[in-house]
């Protein structure tokens, strides 16, 4: 565990923006009380604290070379990062929003929201029906974060320190190269995904409305795919992305490799393979469908299968099985449920759970 002069700031930049996105959904919450979940917004406030803190402990040795890259990691996360979206909104303001001023009255969130064919203001966050586009559209960016991660991992193992032999040259071994990366870029994409967030939202801001200044690719990336109702929500990478950091933390490789691709995968075949084939809902009243439950559930197997086999070689196939199907179970018992709370906080935590207490126990 090793906090000092380059772990610390991120711990506190971390705190601070936890910080923010409370107050946001405060004020979300007083503008749209029917809409806001502010419930995912308590426990995304508590993920962001327990990501600052833990950050240090992720470094176990306290020597030159490892100082050197906790000092690389912390200049990207809270220095890089933030520099590239300020670099990014002062371009917009300069070259884009002040050459041709007409744009500022256009670049608003109730023209970004008519893109949604909806058209009465005291409902803009209201929960509607979204198409298979949308959740194609959103379930390829979710699997980002998983394929990230596994590239990353096998990068510096078999590839930075097995075949370049770097670890010798800089003194690290491949395993704490590869936290290295996933810590620096999984942290980056948390800040610059919050960034975003606090530009989008600040229409609850009368008068410090930034939303003009959301590029218009990132505009239309977003009406692709947001719903509705998280016009008045953060956007679920960050909770997913936290969700992530103490499973990374706590568990074993395999099953945080195993929890992400649960988390992405499964929830995708869900969604997707419900919607368009499913046709027996349950409950009757819920969106949700069993063909959607049974194609997440085998989805979320297999994918914990071949991370098993992969990444477990030594373990027993019974056990591969258990642990795989503990994976799935967990996914399915927080699609059944279908609780207030954050799939994307929910989904990681519980499988992730389920598969450390079978892998503890064989």
């Amino acid at each position: 565990m090793v906090y000092n002069i380059f772990t610390i700031p991120v711990t506190i930049f971390f705190v601070v923006n936890g910080c923010i996105q409370l107050y946001y959904g405060i004020k979300l919450k007083r503008n749209y009380p029917l809409y806001h979940n502010f419930l995912n917004t308590i426990v995304i406030f508590f993920l962001w604290i327990l990501a600052g803190v833990l950050y240090p402990a992720f470094y176990q040795r306290d020597n030159f070379s490892v100082r050197f890259f906790e000092w690389l990691s912390m200049t990207i996360i809270c220095i890089y990062g933030p520099l590239l979206i300020i670099l990014i909104l002062l371009y917009q303001y300069q070259f884009v929003i002040r050459k041709n001023p007409e744009l500022k009255k256009e670049r608003n969130f109730e023209y970004f929201f008519s893109k949604f064919n909806h058209s009465h203001d005291d409902a803009i966050c209201e929960e509607e029906s979204h198409s298979f586009n949308t959740d194609l559209h959103r379930k390829i960016f979710h699997l980002l974060p998983a394929v990230l991660i596994i590239f990353l991992w096998l990068f510096a193992i078999h590839i930075w320190e097995g075949i370049w032999k770097a670890d010798e040259f800089w003194g690290i071994n491949g395993e704490e190269y590869g936290i290295f990366l996933i810590l620096t870029i999984g942290y980056t994409a948390i800040i610059i995904f919050a960034a975003l967030d606090y530009v989008r939202l600040s229409y609850i801001f009368e008068k410090r409305n930034l939303f003009h200044l959301v590029p218009q690719s990132i505009s239309n990336l977003l009406v692709k795919t947001l719903k509705r109702k998280e016009n008045c929500e953060f956007t679920k990478p960050v909770a997913l992305i936290l969700s992530l950091v103490p499973i990374f933390f706590w568990t074993p490789f395999s099953i945080f490799t195993a929890t992400a691709l649960i988390a992405s995968l499964g929830d995708g075949a869900a969604s997707l393979l419900g919607l368009r084939f499913g046709m027996h809902h349950f409950p009757k009243n819920s969106t949700k469908t069993i063909e959607g439950y049974i194609s997440g559930f085998v989805v979320s197997f297999v994918a914990s299968l071949i991370v098993f086999w992969v990444f477990e070689p030594s373990i027993e196939l019974i056990y591969v099985l258990l642990l795989a199907l503990g994976g799935a179970s967990g996914f399915l018992i927080v699609d059944l449920l279908n609780l207030k709370l954050d799939d994307n906080i929910l989904n990681p935590i519980l499988c992730a759970l389920i598969m450390t207490l079978i892998y503890v126990l064989i």
